[in-house]
């Protein structure tokens, strides 16, 4: 409904209706005044307030609700300092709220049997899963030592910072050995794979469910990759490491304690073939570089392709197969509960006496992105240290590969500011609000 205040001139000889006549006026008042032949009668005026109402046309509009899982810009992932722990994934209020509920449900009911793989069965929709993220790591590394023959990628002699590009970035940010003495500049080398990749490790346990590792048998037990070692326990077959699989549920005695079924009835089990053939790593000597600009695009969109099928399958894979993480370091352990190992060099490892804070893990604990500084022109001028505020952020194995001519994947866009303007001045810096 919309209102409009108008104005009334009326001579001064005729009846003027009360202050409290006034505020009752309204519009069909007007009616009363049959002629304007009043207004000849004298010149003065006064003016009422008249309220006109106007009744307003229903209209019906259709609201387009425009989703968008991808933000424009984000800000890039947090640094945690040595004296700080990892937050949890889940608030522990909410966890301790969720355990509430659960006893309340299961309060007066019988206990219901586990399901796989928490009854230690393996669970069979997830295996094809398995031997695609075992494969795609492979085909990563593989991949990767390739690129680095053509694509130029910088290592800190002194820290774990690298930089694809040309050049090293001039950015202070150095925190290696007397850092100080050179005033926190990076000196640059030639990087490796294993810079490109951070090398997680985690014990390999024959059985996933079996007893805890002692801090005894820390040096008895091999460690493999934190990714393979998730692979294994998933479905993956390897000779090098094997792993005891059940063919029955175990069958529970109390909260943390369980007997095996007995299998003895079952025909004795053959050893099966992999539901797909594994590949296997490249030697460094055997490394050839792709020789024309079409290889070397193919290559990059077939690596960046690895990278995402082995992130989005391993992020499967954790949701069914618990992984660990320790809050005070990088530890990791692929298990329902973490290891006893005292081995935790963190901030006030004394007090724990060298023991982890284990806490549920996420992708970027078991598989870390390495974010490197986004060069926004390789064949343009390098980084400038005063305009480091307009660069974005990337995984050092996207921006190699964008760098070898694949498309961008449109979830790295809100950390590399694309849509940010980097001036080409100290001037124009300046003037940025």
């Amino acid at each position: 409904m919309n209102m409009t205040i108008g104005t009334l001139s009326l001579p001064t000889r005729i009846a003027f209706p009360t202050p409290a006549d006034v505020f009752m006026l309204k519009p069909n008042l007007l009616l009363h005044l049959s002629s304007l032949d009043y207004y000849q009668y004298g010149s003065g005026k006064i003016r009422l307030p008249v309220e006109t109402r106007i009744q307003a046309k229903k209209s019906f509009r259709c609201k387009l609700k425009v989703r968008d899982e991808v933000p424009q810009n984000a800000d890039f992932p947090r640094q945690y300092a040595r004296k700080e722990k990892k937050p949890f994934p889940t608030p522990i209020v909410e966890l301790r709220r969720a355990a509430r509920e659960r006893l309340k449900m299961m309060k007066g009911q019988p206990r219901k049997p586990l399901s796989a793989p928490k009854n230690g069965l393996l669970l069979k929709s997830l295996i094809p899963t398995a031997y695609n993220v075992y494969n795609a790591r492979i085909t990563l590394i593989n991949n990767l030592k390739k690129l680095l023959k053509v694509v130029p990628v910088h290592a800190c002699g002194w820290c774990s910072e690298i930089h694809v590009g040309p050049v090293g970035h001039p950015f202070k940010s150095c925190k290696g050995a007397q850092a100080n003495l050179r005033k926190g500049l990076h000196e640059w080398m030639k990087a490796h794979v294993e810079d490109m990749i951070i090398p997680i490790e985690a014990y390999h346990l024959e059985d996933r469910l079996g007893k805890r590792i002692p801090h005894e048998e820390r040096f008895s037990i091999p460690r493999i990759p934190a990714v393979v070692e998730l692979c294994i326990q998933a479905g993956v077959e390897i000779p090098e490491f094997p792993t005891k699989r059940r063919r029955k549920p175990i069958i529970r005695i109390g909260r943390k304690e369980y007997i095996d079924a007995d299998e003895s009835e079952l025909p004795n089990e053959t050893p099966a073939e992999p539901l797909r053939p594994l590949l296997a790593e490249i030697a460094d000597s055997e490394v050839v570089a792709p020789s024309s600009n079409k290889e070397i695009v193919a290559l990059a969109e077939e690596t960046l392709q690895a990278w995402e099928r082995m992130r989005k399958g391993a992020k499967r894979l954790m949701r069914m197969y618990p992984v660990r993480v320790c809050g005070y370091c990088p530890e990791i352990h692929v298990g329902p509960q973490g290891h006893k190992a005292q081995n935790c060099g963190a901030h006030k490892h004394q007090q724990r006496n060298g023991q982890h804070g284990w806490q549920s893990a996420i992708l970027d604990d078991l598989i870390p992105p390495r974010f490197v500084w986004h060069v926004p022109d390789v064949n343009g001028p390098p980084l400038e240290r005063e305009l480091k505020d307009f660069y974005g952020q990337a995984p050092a194995v996207v921006e190699l590969c964008i760098q070898a001519g694949a498309d961008l994947p449109e979830q790295y866009k809100s950390t590399m500011r694309l849509d940010v303007g980097i001036p080409s001045t100290m001037k124009e810096a300046e003037m940025v609000v």
